[in-house]
């Protein structure tokens, strides 16, 4: 997956922007989603966060405080950096402790993770655990591989969970739903390692 996100990063906002290849899909209130999970965003308690596969930091921008992000891609941080010049990013594994943070984020990375990749990530040190993904769709499958394809062309096999806010808190050991719109959730946990 890493060349898939490398490959992507100059197109991976039409994801959220609903441009390029994502134009022509219909997303009944997808912007206006995207708007309340900023909101939520913007509304966490200011702290040292460690956003971890930041991408291009689309999501980064809104969360308060000291923040250092971390991603595979070097273009994805490079878009990341232009993004938010206030925030810190590091070219690295997400898997790597980084003691010192308060909150752990990650937006649209736990929901690729294997059983195994799983129970590393939540093994991460951290007083506090936040993460945003993709609800699970009426009619929808909560598991996949899908194919997915780039404005050039090419094809990559990516794995790709769905969740509830509840079974998304329940899976973390435990958590507050800060957010479960028709397209994304949130989910605090504060029973964390440390």
């Amino acid at each position: 997956m890493r060349d898939y996100y490398e490959k992507r990063a100059a197109e991976y906002d039409d994801w959220w922007l609903g441009k390029g290849l994502f134009a022509p899909r219909s997303r009944p209130g997808w912007h206006e989603d995207v708007d309340a999970l900023r909101a939520v965003l913007r509304a966490l308690s200011q702290a040292r966060t460690l956003d971890l596969a930041c991408g291009t930091g689309f999501l980064t921008r809104w969360l308060p405080g000291f923040v250092v992000g971390v991603d595979q891609s070097a273009s994805m941080l490079e878009i990341a950096r232009s993004r938010r010049p206030d925030a810190s990013f590091v070219h690295g594994d997400a898997f790597e402790p980084r003691p010192g943070f308060e909150r752990i984020f990650c937006g649209h990375f736990y929901g690729h993770l294997d059983a195994e990749q799983r129970e590393r990530f939540l093994a991460l040190p951290c007083d506090e655990l936040v993460i945003v993904d993709s609800a699970l769709r009426p009619g929808g499958v909560a598991e996949d591989w899908q194919e997915r394809v780039l404005e050039d062309g090419s094809r990559h096999s990516v794995y790709k969970r769905w969740f509830s806010g509840e079974g998304l808190a329940e899976e973390l050991g435990g958590g507050t739903v800060l957010h479960e719109g028709p397209w994304f959730v949130a989910v605090r946990s504060s029973s964390r390692r440390s």
